[in-house]
């Protein structure tokens, strides 16, 4: 997957595109339905099958601490790689850029600088200042200047509806298997290990990886979950605690791992957390 990250970057358009336009936070089941029309739509054409996104998050900077992301722009990227866009356009979110008529982004994004042929969008996706590009306005604009546009139906499953939001409600919850249903995937904490009192082998018998949780991302309810650690592309069982621990210093909120058969010294490197179900609070 080629990746863009500022629209200026894009010096030729590309063959036959079929683009989506979205936030796509934690990709979840809804959001790989939308990427599979895009990609067998492209294939039709045998054309390319684009994605636009925005970093950071809209409402980053619209409603400053008004939403908790389910992925971090590294994981989402990953995620919508494996659903098999070809390109992906990554739009750096501004207030200058929140002014963006609706009808700009379409002219010079759209039609100027990607070549759009044909547009794929959830059914309640709106964009462009005041959210005035809804789905009547880009189907009008379709019809006008010549690109298709199919608007994908809401995703449910077993009666439930799909949506980010869903997902950050059921995260903050602490109930991960169901939040695992709707997103296709477990939910999954990143970062890099950190030193606290190295606790692990010596007084409790394994290892604890520590990673420092950012409050103003989405933090699952506080207590023990059971996990899955994945180190340098190895995975392994564990148990999760996330809460305020003072035994590591500071009053910092804390995601500790104990991992299970695992005598590796990883300060300082990146691990993957999946989390698969709450035990206590």
């Amino acid at each position: 997957m080629k990746i863009y990250r500022k629209v200026e970057d894009i010096h030729e358009q590309f063959s036959q595109a079929c683009v989506t336009i979205g936030n796509f936070d934690g990709v979840h089941l809804g959001h790989q339905m939308l990427f599979a029309e895009v990609v067998r739509r492209a294939s039709r054409r045998n054309g390319t099958s684009l994605a636009v996104t925005f970093e950071p998050h809209p409402l980053r900077i619209l409603r400053p601490g008004g939403i908790k992301l389910i992925s971090s722009c590294e994981q989402k990227i990953e995620l919508i790689r494996m659903a098999g866009i070809d390109v992906l356009l990554i739009v750096p979110f501004t207030l200058e850029f929140a002014a963006t008529t609706a009808e700009h982004f379409v002219d010079d994004i759209l039609i100027r600088r990607i070549g759009v042929k044909e547009l794929v969008v959830g059914y309640d996706y709106a964009f462009g200042k005041g959210r005035t590009g809804d789905i009547n306005f880009l189907k009008k604009q379709g019809e006008m200047k010549g690109f298709p546009v199919t608007v994908v139906d809401a995703f449910y499953l077993q009666d439930v509806l799909v949506s980010s939001t869903r997902i950050r409600q059921l995260v903050a919850e602490g109930m991960m298997e169901e939040a695992r249903n709707l997103l296709g995937r477990p939910y999954q904490i990143r970062g890099e290990v950190q030193i606290g009192k190295q606790r692990g082998g010596k007084e409790v018998g394994y290892p604890t990886a520590n990673l420092r949780v950012d409050p103003e991302d989405l933090v699952p309810r506080h207590g023990v979950y059971v996990s899955q650690v994945i180190s340098e592309g190895k995975c392994y069982g564990g148990v999760l605690n996330i809460g305020h621990n003072p035994t590591f210093g500071k009053q910092n909120l804390v995601a500790e791992t104990h991992i299970f058969d695992f005598n590796q010294d990883i300060y300082g490197k990146p691990i993957k957390v999946n989390l698969l179900k709450f035990l206590r609070g």
